[in-house]
């Protein structure tokens, strides 16, 4: 399923999208973007004083990643609830992956139906990055 042309069914998948390899350069736009300066994410001797190998992604870049996947296939304006989890951190140079999977379709009173999306943004080697579930209210 590429896009929204009809109602999804519980265990349909949406087409995977891939993003990068992440960049320092994306990384730096997004603390620019968001106003989240966090050395942690830019200034390598900082990072590395912390203890990590260097720099990594702010978390909430790849859960934006993963939101707009989710919202380019299901609808911007149809989704109503979006809960993520971060699970592993991004370095640079890695390749997202994010996925997802219809895990429940009900129809609404008021009309229009509700679909429920199990995504996940995975890194190199299928580690998983962020996970996610989201509900979109669609037309019936």
């Amino acid at each position: 399923m590429t896009s929204m042309t009809m109602i999804p069914e519980v265990g349909d998948r949406l087409e995977p999208r891939s993003f990068g390899p992440i960049t320092r350069t994306d990384i730096v736009r997004y603390q620019g973007a968001s106003g989240d300066f966090v050395p942690l994410h830019h200034d390598e001797n900082f990072a590395r004083s912390a203890g990590y190998p260097t720099v990594f992604s702010v978390g909430m870049f790849q859960a934006g990643l993963l939101a707009t996947y989710a919202t380019d296939r299901l609808g911007a304006t149809a989704i109503r609830r979006y809960s993520m989890r971060f699970r592993e951190q991004c370095w640079p140079d890695d390749v997202l992956e994010c996925s997802g999977e219809v895990t429940g379709v009900e129809a609404q009173p008021g009309g229009g139906v509700k679909v429920t999306v199990d995504l996940v943004c995975t890194r190199d080697g299928g580690a998983v990055a962020i996970s996610a579930s989201a509900d979109f209210l669609v037309e019936g």
